[in-house]
């Protein structure tokens, strides 16, 4: 179930926060650049990600005023850091938090170790994530960009907005991954408009926290991933070794998103840090066989009869797959297209509720397709990509011979096995 968002005043602007698990201490995350509260759980990373920092924590997610689900602010008037940190205190305070650990990822690290430094009494630690302690490069600080290079990436990204602009840079890794794509692009269209993300970068290049390290008081942890092409990971060294008793961890990788690459690797860090111990993973993959039905030539059958007799006629295909997969044990996994998804835990039974479907479905001048594959297999089935170049275990119209499918689970392995029907 997807948290509620609801509503903190902070001045005249309402913030927009969710809140997630129930565990005794309190974590607040504290954003960099754009983000959209109900928009981040559409992508399955990401809702990985901030679940495994709500198995330990009670997790406290915000957009920053001016962006995602806040209210908007006049351009000319765009908050600075220290109303920007107003929002973290009115936050804490809706949800009855009195003192809690902060993790600032990116453009939020400096927001983070303002909100430290001024209301120590607020926070109990402080992570920072993939940040900096200022955005523009100086005799002593030359890990960030000129300005130069800042108005060329300004200028870019403002021009290319409304697309997946900037992933190859944001999270490299999944840049060819046409979903990520998709999610990213309308992500920031619903973050922020093209000119409210202009400002917003342009108010970083006025940030500069270096006098601020030194009077941090509570436990600091660092993580950054070494091949960062957003952020260097010199920044973050800057910060570890001005910070009183902070810890440096650098972790491979070259995604600047947290969620993105590794996330798992970073969680674990943060949760040794808070905690003391670290989660034992559970199991990703088991052992199962996974079945695949599918309405053959669904779409003309569709435009031949009409839509009031196709959608009788689903609903009858629906009530007796639901039905033999229930019969024969099997857990329903979710719909894909105008067929169903499920997994048994072993293939005897798969198979005989393949058959049972192609049978009973036939009785109602359906054909069905159905594919088996049975082996070692990832226990966070959606989302997940299938090879339907099979051979189909179908009923034919003339009742003649039967054909068995093979489908393919992308992110499985070990045996694969044709049901012979």
């Amino acid at each position: 179930m997807r948290p509620t968002t609801r509503y903190a005043k902070s001045g005249d602007y309402s913030i927009a926060y969710q809140v997630v698990g129930d565990a005794a201490l309190d974590l607040v995350v504290v954003p960099g650049f754009v983000s959209h509260l109900e928009h981040a759980w559409e992508n399955a990373a990401f809702a990985h990600f901030l679940e495994r920092l709500a198995s330990f924590s009670r997790l406290i997610l915000f957009d920053k005023r001016g962006t995602g689900l806040s209210d908007r602010v006049p351009l000319r008037q765009l908050p600075d850091l220290d109303e920007r940190m107003d929002d973290v205190r009115a936050v804490m305070e809706a949800v009855g938090s009195e003192r809690a650990a902060l993790l600032g990822v990116s453009e939020g690290g400096p927001m983070s170790i303002l909100f430290a430094t001024t209301h120590p009494d607020r926070v109990s630690s402080l992570i920072l994530y993939g940040t900096y302690a200022r955005r523009r490069r100086d005799v002593d600080y030359p890990w960030a960009p000129t300005l130069e290079d800042h108005r060329i990436f300004i200028d870019r990204t403002h021009q290319d907005w409304g697309g997946p602009t900037g992933a190859e840079v944001w999270a490299p890794t999944l840049a060819d991954d046409e979903n990520f794509r998709r999610w990213w692009a309308q992500f920031l269209r619903l973050g922020a408009s093209p000119a409210a993300a202009r400002g917003v970068l342009e108010m970083t290049l006025q940030i500069d926290v270096r006098e601020l390290l030194p009077a941090i008081r509570v436990p600091t942890l660092v993580l950054h991933r070494t091949g960062d092409r957003r952020i260097e990971v010199g920044g973050s060294r800057y910060l570890a070794g001005r910070i009183p008793g902070a810890k440096l961890v650098e972790l491979p990788g070259s995604d600047h998103l947290i969620w993105a690459g590794d996330s798992d690797a970073v969680v674990d860090e943060i949760e040794e840090f808070l905690t003391g111990s670290r989660h034992l993973a559970e199991p990703t993959r088991v052992l199962a066989t996974v079945l695949f039905t599918d309405v053959v030539d669904s779409t003309r059958r569709a435009a031949r009869i009409g839509d009031t007799r196709w959608r009788a006629l689903v609903d009858d295909h629906d009530r007796l797959v639901r039905a033999e997969i229930a019969r024969f044990r099997g857990e329903r996994v979710e719909r894909r297209g105008d067929g169903f998804l499920a997994t048994f835990d072993g293939p005897a039974r798969a198979i005989r509720c393949a058959s049972a479907i192609v049978e009973r479905v036939h009785e109602l001048g359906v054909q069905v397709r159905a594919g088996l594959h049975t082996g070692e297999n990832r226990t966070d089935w959606r989302g997940c990509r299938w090879d339907r170049r099979t051979y189909w275990c179908s009923r034919r119209e003339s009742r003649g011979p039967r054909r068995s499918p093979r489908i393919q689970y992308r992110q499985g392995s070990g045996r694969r096995i044709d049901a012979l029907l």
